[in-house]
């Protein structure tokens, strides 16, 4: 209806999964990479979790596009079925004619089969969508199927998309089996106001809109609250914010067309996501980190992948996009309105904790890393921001100065501890801005927690900016536990290894 009033296409808010509208942003990309390279690579069952609307889908379909020819990918869209549905579905993906065959039978031939497949250098992966719902004896059918092998080479892969519900049903005491099983991990968190900007005009682009940014600030803000950052409701309010702007004869989106899609839309609010305990990439992916960067991987690093960050998966997952918190007071307000400050402007990184960073010369990598030779080759010691004395500052920012300086102190001492909470990443090095940021973080008492690394971000200077240094990853967890809520809100913290 609005198409040709706003010079669109297709409508660009669909909510049916379309991979060309797919966004690469808010760590979406990432993921991706880091899905199609585990597939390809390693071993072990993968499980993505997302609320509703967070993208699961979307992402499946990218994969199926993705996946290269050799890997024969089964797409399972309706888990709601039985031990015996969960055999004859994947039979008839491999072109098996197997029904009415006893199970033992059907085992017997799907192995024959994978052998087949695996003697000609080619994989199967199994991906199954909404896997919250489906029956414990069918996911430990998937279990089993999983253990096929011919030699030390696994037969077939299992990726679960699903619910938070899944980590809950993973949990029971007759599912560890499978849970032991699931080597990497991916949550998609809500995404934050300032991405849901980059969001709206890259589906209106996408969908062939030519002109100048339609949303205004304030109608971002209502979307991304009332949405709670998930994408389906983000498209649903859009759509139908668009629709009431083309009513008007206006092409300005504002904030009364956005309340009247709130009213209209009747959304629920989400189940206690920003309560829930998350889990991030487990086991080897640090490996998956390292094994990416030694290949010359280096994904996400186009600036859609450099946004502001919503979520963190380390513990309860607290972060909240920084415009989208309702402050309690003066203080609150001014540290939230100073973190948005710092980052407004700059290359932040939407990290997950275990999510593969985009690389920048130094490998982040996610909780409980093994340091081991390979991870310390991956990045060339010449290359190492944190040995470097940092160049002196104008003398208008002591605070950024004095922090560049004790970080080199810091980090140039024998035995200081390997791991950190990262805070942000920049490529923004004016310094008045830091030195805002680090005002407020002395008022908070704070100041002797934040260290700044120089870094490289796409042959950039940037910032890593990291709070405290710690002996191991359990005690950088209860730092991150601890650290003041309004980092937890403007930011995404995760835990970063340091290069000894």
């Amino acid at each position: 209806m609005y198409l040709e009033h706003f010079g669109l296409t297709e409508p660009p808010f669909k909510i049916t999964p379309v991979t060309d509208f797919f966004f690469s942003g808010a760590n979406r990309g990432e993921i991706l990479d880091a899905l199609i390279y585990a597939i390809k690579d390693s071993e072990g069952i993968i499980k993505v979790s997302g609320e509703v609307g967070s993208g699961k889908t979307m992402l499946c379909r990218m994969l199926l596009d993705r996946l290269p020819s050799n890997i024969k990918a089964i797409y399972l869209a309706n888990p709601s079925m039985s031990r015996d549905e969960l055999l004859y579905a994947i039979a008839d993906r491999l072109d098996l004619n197997l029904e009415g065959q006893r199970v033992n039978v059907i085992l017997q031939t799907l192995q024959n089969q994978l052998e087949a497949m695996y003697e000609r250098g080619e994989r199967c992966v199994v991906l199954v969508d909404e896997a919250h719902a489906m029956p414990l004896e069918t996911l430990e059918e998937l279990r089993l199927l999983y253990n096929l092998q011919v030699g030390k080479h696994k037969l077939i892969q299992i990726v679960l998309f699903g619910q938070p519900e899944l980590d809950e049903k993973l949990e029971q005491s007759n599912m560890r089996q499978l849970k032991d099983r699931i080597v990497h991990h991916f949550s998609i968190q809500p995404i934050s106001r300032k991405v849901v900007d980059d969001y709206l005009m890259f589906r209106m682009r996408a969908a062939g809109y030519k002109g100048p940014d339609v949303f205004s600030a304030a109608a971002v803000l209502h979307i991304g609250k009332a949405s709670q950052g998930l994408m389906r409701r983000v498209n649903i309010l859009a759509d139908k914010a668009l629709l009431a702007a083309f009513v008007e004869n206006t092409h300005k989106i504002e904030a009364r067309h956005v309340q009247a899609a709130i009213r209209d839309s009747e959304m629920v609010p989400m189940n206690n996501w920003l309560n829930r305990k998350s889990i991030s990439m487990a086991g080897g992916v640090a490996l998956l980190a390292a094994t990416l960067a030694g290949a010359g991987w280096f994904m996400g690093q186009s600036s859609q992948h450099l946004n502001e960050a919503s979520g963190h998966l380390s513990g309860p997952a607290q972060a909240v996009a920084a415009s989208a918190v309702q402050p309690q007071s003066p203080e609150v307000a001014s540290a939230v309105a100073a973190s948005s400050e710092v980052m407004a402007s700059s290359a932040v990184a939407e990290t997950a904790n275990g999510t593969i960073l985009p690389l920048d010369k130094t490998l982040t990598l996610p909780a409980e890393p093994p340091v081991t030779a390979q991870h310390q080759q991956a990045t060339p010691k010449s290359h190492n921001p944190v040995v470097a004395k940092p160049a002196s500052v104008e003398t208008n920012a002591p605070l950024l100065q004095q922090r560049l300086d004790a970080t080199h102190t810091a980090l140039a001492a024998p035995n200081h501890g390997n791991i950190s909470i990262q805070l942000f990443y920049t490529d923004d090095i004016r310094p008045e801005r830091m030195e805002r940021f680090l005002l407020r973080a002395q008022r908070l008492g704070r100041l002797a927690e934040i260290y700044i690394v120089p870094i490289k971000l796409s042959g950039k200077d940037g910032y890593r900016v990291l709070y405290g240094l710690y002996a191991n990853s359990d005690k950088a967890r209860a730092g991150m536990e601890e650290l003041p809520q309004r980092y937890k809100d403007a930011f995404a913290p995760t835990l970063y290894l340091l290069e000894n």
